[in-house]
């Protein structure tokens, strides 16, 4: 079987047609002297509308509609489920953390300079390499999406879908930055779910309708007829489950926007997004489900094609053109994401905390993010072009988050904390994360043993932090320990046989139970008023002219970038 292919001429009008368009519009936001804290978080005065857009483009990417296809191909009735819902989840666990983080750090642009001002270098150095490989890994996976849509449905080349996305994204967010990524994100998710809420039910309806779909149930196996199926709990929910907190906390796209949106809309805002995302992306996901129900096998064994295909089979050209814009405006969404987040992180946590030592230069600032777009964006199409293998890139990464959530988020409400904590921690999670991800022991025996007793832990402290976000410190202790000693008796002796859950939950556990214990034993206690004393903006511009539009003396705005560096 082939795929419908558009003309090249079709292909490259579309393209031009979404860069040029995107490039358009951010010509309304453009400014001569461009603000250095606007460039990173637009002075945090995103408003609820435009947050909420922005939040739920950026994490609907590539991946989205092809691994919520493959879930629900794979797994049936409840795959879309377990891709769609622990995602849009992910978004809502965080946002109690994330009024926490403005609480303390009101000014910061990154979650590692609030880290800096807990702790100093070595943990703020940690977090911003997590975050860095993550973005590069994430937008060299939507170039590679790139690619390999151009590839497929038009005769062009999968290194020209590769750089035209890549030169397509550069162009509107070199200039304006985090502003422009998230005006366009608005543009952009409302022409996502325009053509979402057109192409899904065209697929359903062109294959025969809801009634062929029931009948097509005959052709699934007893668990994927099932809602509740432990083979996709095991195997897909759960994992994403203990992924939620990871990708939040190591995740600069997200905490960028916690600091960039109006405090008092951050609620608002991460609740929208939430409903937003888990409906369209499961959503996406009941297309893989009607391919399983009408016996489709996947293109050349590739689930990633389920979606293209079914596209390409039951509609007309023009859908599947629509459906190219979709997915380009996603994966164009997350990629300028990335790029704002690459720029905000090498700006403020590698030059404004590390190398400018207490001089920053707004304007050499703003260069060096307008090249850090560059950069990245010529690594991420070299990296995209090769076809990298990325699993094991992600499982890194993975598992470096996963090591970092409880450091993190208790460095900003307990006290006693301390960087060699923090640092140990992290270490220890990530050593083994890898000793059992990647099996350099027999998980038999002892050892065995002993890595579930660490996945207990670590079971416990996902639900425990869940629990705590809402509704406090002894919600989160015990609903935590009532996980942990759960996951002990239904789990023990069983639970080493799913490495990538072990795995996930041993970062977790073993990063936890080194910071507690080295917290312990230190005596003395943290003043968490000094991390807003340390933290401030570099460019005062903003302030300066509000301060005069207020008839306020300049000096008494206390606003010298040089000297808040400095104080940090």
């Amino acid at each position: 079987m082939e795929l419908y292919q558009l003309s090249t001429t079709t292909v490259l009008l579309l393209l031009a047609a979404f860069y040029g368009g995107t490039y358009f519009l951010t010509t309304f936001i453009k400014k001569d002297q461009e603000d250095t804290d606007a460039f990173m978080v637009s002075n945090q005065r995103i408003g609820f509308g435009m947050g909420a857009a922005s939040m739920t483009a950026t994490w609907i990417w590539a991946a989205s509609f092809y691994a919520a296809a493959t879930s629900g191909y794979t797994y049936g009735v409840s795959g879309p489920l377990h891709y769609g819902l622990w995602g849009a989840l992910m978004i809502l666990f965080i946002y109690p953390f994330g009024r926490r983080f403005r609480a303390l750090a009101p000014k910061a642009h990154t979650l590692g300079e609030l880290i800096h001002a807990r702790h100093g270098s070595s943990s703020q150095l940690i977090l911003a390499f997590s975050n860095l490989l993550g973005s590069i890994i994430s937008l060299m996976v939507n170039f590679t999406a790139a690619g390999a849509l151009v590839a497929v449905l038009s005769p062009l080349s999968f290194q020209t879908g590769i750089a035209i996305a890549g030169v397509g994204v550069l162009s509107y967010t070199l200039w304006s930055g985090f502003r422009a990524s998230v005006f366009t994100d608005f543009a952009q998710l409302v022409a996502l779910m325009g053509i979402s809420i057109v192409i899904i039910p065209a697929v359903l309806f062109a294959m025969g309708g809801p009634s062929v779909m029931l009948e097509g149930f005959n052709n699934m196996t007893l668990e994927q007829t099932s809602l509740f199926s432990m083979d996709a709990i095991l195997n897909q929910g759960a994992p994403f489950f203990i992924a939620v907190l990871a990708y939040a906390i190591g995740n600069q796209t997200i905490s960028q926007r916690l600091f960039a949106v109006n405090k008092n809309h951050i609620k608002s805002t991460f609740l929208t997004a939430t409903l937003g995302y888990g409906a369209i992306v499961i959503g996406l996901g009941m297309i893989g489900l009607m391919a399983l129900t009408l016996g489709v096998e996947p293109l050349n064994g590739e689930g990633n094609n389920l979606i293209p295909q079914m596209v390409s089979t039951y509609l007309s050209p023009v859908f599947i053109g629509l459906f190219f814009i979709l997915v380009i405006g996603s994966l164009s969404s997350t990629a300028d994401s990335d790029l704002s987040a690459l720029s905000a992180i090498v700006m403020a946590d590698v030059y404004g905390k590390n190398l400018a030592k207490g001089k920053v230069d707004p304007k050499r600032m703003l260069f060096i993010g307008r090249m850090t777009m560059v950069a990245a964006t010529m690594i991420g199409i070299i990296l995209a072009s090769y076809s990298f293998d990325i699993l094991v890139m992600l499982v890194f990464v993975g598992a470096l988050w996963g090591a970092i959530v409880f450091p993190v988020i208790a460095s900003c409400y307990w006290d006693r904390i301390t960087n060699a904590a923090f640092t140990s921690a992290v270490l220890t999670g990530l050593a083994l994360f890898c000793i059992s991800r990647f099996e350099l022991l027999s998980m038999t025996g002892f050892t065995g043993l002993l890595f579930e007793l660490l996945a207990f832990i670590g079971a416990g402290v996902v639900i425990g932090l869940m629990a705590f976000g809402f509704f406090g410190k002894w919600a989160g202790f015990v609903a935590g320990t009532i996980a942990a000693l759960a996951m002990t008796y239904f789990a023990t002796g069983f639970l080493r046989e799913y490495t990538v859950l072990l795995s996930s939950l041993v970062a977790y556990g073993s990063s936890t139970l080194v910071c507690v214990v080295m917290s312990l034993l230190n005596k003395e206690r943290f003043d968490f008023d000094l991390i807003a004393q340390r933290v401030g903006h570099y460019d005062n511009r903003n302030e300066l002219a509000e301060a005069l539009k207020n008839k306020k003396s300049p000096g008494n705005a206390g606003l010298n970038p040089a000297r808040l560096a400095k104080e940090s």
